[in-house]
């Protein structure tokens, strides 16, 4: 019996080309499009947390839904659906899911304009419309994010019809307009734009678009020549950055990326994984960055995070991208006798040795910077570039006057006793500080994230660790080509410092963003002109 899964305008599912009647739960619902679409094992305590954090039994109500499910998706011939005691996944290589079939098709650089056209149309509606599940923090996290997936592939879609030679010119122009609708950050689709006006001769609305576009992406710190001509000689053209056909969705890294364990030198676990080029093998032709742990990640769960996820899967694209969890955090060991600086940087140590890797370029992130900068200045041989973003190279401590000693030591003694409670109001401290421009969603989700990542115990012994770090005496010897870049606005470490920290490194380049996040949100500008700005550096240098 064939099955298949409809999720553009709400879930469908049909056998053998007729529709299904689907339970009435929305969450049973949301569960069955939730394991298809994800297309991989999920621990049955996670799914409890992404769908039943309010009922007393969220076990009991797991396996009700199951039960729901599995006549939709078992025949007497095929177990679709395997669930044990502890894990549960929906074995989808016998079924067609609209979504999989739009992402491979779009892989083929040569599809047809009225095939494109047809997707450009499926893509319109909502992914999964009606299934929203508001209080549930972590199920609507995915469905954002997979939301985001659907209109960058919009984007892409009409990216490649924009300049499309099999289409109508005044077609084109259409497809250029949307495209620069959807992706107003790319200079690619300004490019096409004002080619398509040119193009056509309307020469009011091309000088009016021009200064609009070039006010954008200045205010952005985006650079863009405006007289700049888009290249329209191809049937398919629009390969570049913005619009690749192997475009790769948050869930497709996540199913890409193997999560590994090495062992550091105390014997602690350390949980790290790679995505993009060469991911699967360990050996890539493309540049590798690593990423130094910070404080506040989790390898599996950062693929649905409006900061992080954007800029990984920006890096990935083009980048063997390795990263881990910090000791104490995310999937690495949390009971561990030593969280100290020291530890940070043999951690690093450890993993970049068991992934193999001989050169690279080296990002730290807040407190990642100072543990990236000691690594380079034992390791100059092995660091090709070293970029450092919101990073400090001494801690509050050092300097620090009584007042702010007091103030500092009563947020620790605050989150000794609040972490993990389910009154977030006091986790508001951080979220206001790492990202003070967050929404109301943005928030609850970091708020979640703190609890997820580490337990009370190791958010303060963070905390006294961060604040004591000083590797100012560093510095002066690091050798390598330096990028600094932070802030204007950083509410938590102020751009001053991240100026400071770029005077003190030898040629060290000092870039400032148009934004008050510590942390960056993956729709805010200065997220993409972060990449940009990466991406240019290591090309450079």
């Amino acid at each position: 019996m064939a099955i298949s899964i409809d999720t553009l305008g709400g879930l469908t599912l049909k056998h053998n080309d007729e529709e299904i009647r689907l339970p009435a739960s929305k969450r049973t619902r949301a569960l069955l499009a939730y394991l298809a679409i994800s297309n991989r094992p999920h621990r049955r305590e996670n799914l409890c947390e992404v769908f039943w954090e309010i009922p007393d039994d969220p076990r009991g109500a797991l396996r009700w839904s199951l039960s729901k499910i599995r006549p939709l998706v078992n025949t007497p011939d095929e177990e679709r659906l395997q669930a044990d005691r502890e894990r549960v996944l929906l074995d989808i290589r016998n079924m067609t899911i609209d979504i999989h079939q739009i992402t491979s098709e779009l892989k083929n650089q040569d599809l047809p304009s009225a095939r494109l056209t047809a997707i450009a149309e499926q893509l319109q509606y909502t992914f999964l419309e009606g299934l929203e599940l508001p209080d549930q923090d972590r199920f609507q996290l995915w469905l954002n994010a997979e939301r985001r997936d659907r209109e960058r592939q919009l984007a892409t879609t009409c990216g490649r019809l924009a300049g499309h030679r099999d289409i109508p010119v005044d077609d084109q122009l259409l497809w250029a307009r949307r495209w620069c609708e959807l992706a107003p950050l790319s200079p690619e689709s300004a490019t096409m734009l004002v080619t398509q006006l040119d193009r056509m001769a309307l020469s009011i609305e091309l000088s009016a678009t021009r200064r609009e576009l070039s006010e954008r992406f200045q205010k952005a710190s985006i650079p863009w020549n405006a007289d700049a001509r888009a290249d329209l000689g191809g049937k398919d053209h629009c390969k570049n950055e913005s619009t690749r056909a192997n475009f790769l969705s948050d869930r497709e890294l996540l199913a890409q990326q193997k999560i590994q364990f090495c062992t550091a030198k105390d014997g602690v676990r350390i949980a790290y994984a790679a995505v993009g080029p060469g991911s699967d093998t360990g050996t890539s032709e493309a540049p590798t960055i690593v990423k130094a742990a910070n404080w506040l990640t989790h390898l599996e769960h950062d693929w649905d995070a409006p900061i992080w996820s954007p800029l990984f899967r920006d890096l990935a694209s083009d980048h063997h991208f390795v990263r881990y969890d910090e000791r104490g955090n995310g999937l690495s060991d949390w009971h561990v006798d030593d969280i100290s600086f020291n530890a940070f940087v043999t951690d690093l140590e450890s993993v970049v040795d068991v992934r193999g890797v001989e050169k690279f370029s080296l990002l730290g992130i807040s407190q990642g910077a100072a543990v990236s900068i000691d690594y380079a200045v034992r390791y100059p041989e092995r660091v090709k570039h070293l970029i450092l973003f919101g990073g400090y190279a001494a801690g509050w401590r050092i300097g620090a006057s009584a007042t702010e000693t007091r103030e500092r030591e009563a947020v620790m003694t605050l989150t000794a006793s609040g972490w993990g409670q389910d009154n977030p109001a006091y986790r508001q401290i951080f979220s206001s500080t790492f990202m003070p421009t967050a929404n109301s969603e943005e928030f609850a989700w970091f708020n979640e994230f703190q609890r997820l990542t580490t337990s009370p115990e190791n958010a303060v012994k963070f905390l006294s660790v961060f604040s004591e770090i000083d590797v100012r005496d560093k510095l002066a010897q690091i050798q390598v080509p330096t990028l600094v870049i932070h802030s204007l606005d950083d509410q938590r470490i102020p751009v001053a410092v991240g100026r400071e920290l770029a005077a003190a490194i030898p040629s060290a380049e000092f870039l400032g963003l148009e934004s008050s996040g510590h942390l960056l949100l993956g729709r805010e500008p200065a997220s993409k002109a972060f990449v940009n700005a990466v991406r240019e550096f290591i090309a450079r240098n």
